[in-house]
């Protein structure tokens, strides 16, 4: 990979972090300097859902992802067909009672 000043950046993913974490909702904040992703796992059936990862960007940073999201997302139908959600399912924000605790909180 190529950084802006066209020096070659290696970047090293450990075998730990190559397995990746599975996530089906990501819970999006943002303050006026950063954006917080929080990566969630739920199960059926289970009345809690644990936070699996937590991802702070800059805006820049946020708006970059959002865009190579845009790209991906296409190519990605391109060579696989439209991804389809269920109906009424396409909205960005899910209406879901839930609160995000930090270990130590009751």
């Amino acid at each position: 990979m190529e950084n802006n000043n066209n020096t070659k950046l290696d970047i090293e993913l450990s075998h730990e972090v190559a397995q990746g974490t599975y996530s089906n909702l990501a819970i999006i904040s943002h303050s006026s300097s950063e954006f917080i992703v929080d990566f969630v796992r739920i199960m059926p059936g289970m009345p809690k859902a644990e936070v699996k990862s937590r991802i702070v960007l800059t805006p820049e940073h946020a708006k970059r992802l959002m865009f190579a999201l845009q790209e991906n997302i296409k190519k990605y139908e391109t060579v696989h067909g439209k991804i389809n959600l269920p109906e009424n399912n396409n909205q960005t924000q899910i209406a879901m009672p839930f609160d995000i605790k930090s270990h130590g909180e009751a």
